[in-house]
């Protein structure tokens, strides 16, 4: 799963939401790492609602029709499956960046910081 569909799941895991608010959220949550565009976001949607990992329905708020997507069971079970999967790749890209404090790697140093990596470039 990428990481744009991993992070659509992960906000209507927090409740049902309209198109716009669910790149809205994403872009919160990832502080701008992952911002999906429509491009990406609707035809993620489409892909959810056929196999039954979201519902859709439509709403009418302020005359305006509005799509709004929540997780099924299904879409739960996934999110929770994905969540694991990305736990396991993380593991595997810190080790595989995990380098002494007195190496240089391109110039560069990875500092592994709990859940997170960060790569600082010199130059």
């Amino acid at each position: 799963m990428s990481l744009s569909k991993f992070f659509i799941l992960r906000v209507l895991y927090s409740q049902p939401m309209h198109g716009y608010d669910i790149t809205r959220t994403v872009a919160e949550v990832t502080k701008g790492c992952c911002t999906p565009t429509e491009g990406a976001i609707y035809p993620a949607l489409r892909e959810f609602e056929e196999n039954g990992l979201v519902t859709c329905e439509t709403q009418i708020v302020m005359g305006r029709e509005r799509k709004v997507y929540a997780l099924t069971l299904k879409g739960r079970q996934a999110f929770m499956v994905a969540v694991e999967a990305w736990q396991e790749v993380t593991r595997y890209v810190i080790e595989a960046l995990r380098i002494s404090d007195n190496d240089e790697m391109d110039n560069g140093r990875v500092e592994v910081m709990g859940k997170g990596v960060q790569i600082l470039c010199s130059g």
